[in-house]
């Protein structure tokens, strides 16, 4: 075995041994989407350049996450008209 080949399988080793100790357990998730939602989430992964729908569902999860904490904290949300007024917007109907 040459320098370089053992040198390349040593990094090797040490980059799955690095991927290991940081691998976090995953669980797939598979589901049914209409036509319409499907076409939403095409939507927002060309809109955000995500990589994958995945990313769009993760991003999606921490920022509906983000809203429901602020809303149960009783804060609210307000939309900024294109003439500067201000109106409540209610994402979360009780």
């Amino acid at each position: 075995m040459t320098t370089h080949a053992a040198t390349s399988r040593l990094g090797d080793q040490a980059d799955d041994a690095v991927e290991t100790k940081t691998r976090v357990p995953k669980n797939r998730v598979q589901f049914d989407l209409p036509p319409k939602s499907m076409e939403r989430l095409n939507a927002l992964k060309f809109k955000t350049e995500a990589s994958s729908y995945a990313e769009v569902l993760k991003n999606a999860l921490r920022l509906y996450e983000a809203l429901i904490q602020e809303t149960e904290s009783g804060n609210e949300f307000l939309i900024r008209g294109p003439n500067g007024s201000l109106t409540p917007y209610r994402m979360f109907l009780s």
